[in-house]
């Protein structure tokens, strides 16, 4: 790896370091956007039978504000329980904006190394042809700069594309993730207003 890095020339450290931001980037989404983690399958069952049981108590609200972004939803609702169900899904949909950017995070900057990767190998390859071009001169041909130029030009070019292509097949995964989460939340919340109010069981 080391050989391949001096072969690439300088210019392969500006994609080593996106490299690195969309590994980190990755990690970040594939922990945080867990459907267990966000919207539990199990939290508005809960949340119906106790508000049945207690109301919408201060302790269920707190509760449910300091748990996953659904439950934050869930809370913004019920914190307006005694409001008309206009005023609580006002309510629910401010949440949920502030949830949805939450979930998107990131997402911004894991497609931007994913558009500019490519970019950055060209960089590199303009500037190996720039050391080929320097070493061709009148007289002779160092074939060592002008292995090293083509180095630079195709290590560059490679290892952008290595480092695009997942980013992009990771952006449009999390994008279409963030996409069904945010849907799975509306629906969820609009059952518990409906629920509140009388409208379903």
């Amino acid at each position: 790896m080391l050989a391949i890095i001096e072969a690439a020339g300088w210019p392969i450290w500006t994609i080593i370091l996106a490299s690195i931001l969309a590994l980190a980037i990755i990690g970040e989404r594939l922990v945080s956007l867990r459907t267990a983690l966000v919207a539990p399958k199990e939290l508005l069952p809960q949340v119906v039978q106790e508000f049945k049981q207690k109301g919408a108590s201060a302790e269920l609200v707190a509760r449910l504000g300091q748990g996953p972004l659904l439950g934050r939803v869930f809370a913004a609702g019920l914190r307006n329980v005694g409001s008309s169900r206009e005023v609580m899904k006002e309510a629910i949909e401010e949440a949920g904006r502030a949830a949805s950017y939450e979930l998107e995070r990131f997402l911004n900057s894991l497609g931007t190394i994913a558009y500019i990767s490519p970019l950055l190998g060209l960089f590199g390859t303009v500037i190996g042809m720039v050391e080929i071009f320097s070493a061709l001169t009148p007289a002779n041909a160092d074939p060592s700069k002008l292995a090293h130029g083509i180095s630079v030009a195709l290590y560059n070019t490679a290892m952008g594309l290595v480092v695009a292509i997942p980013s992009m097949i990771f952006y449009r995964y999390f994008r279409g993730k963030v996409d069904s989460l945010v849907m799975e939340m509306e629906q969820e919340a609009i059952k518990l207003v409906e629920i509140i109010h009388g409208d379903r069981k």
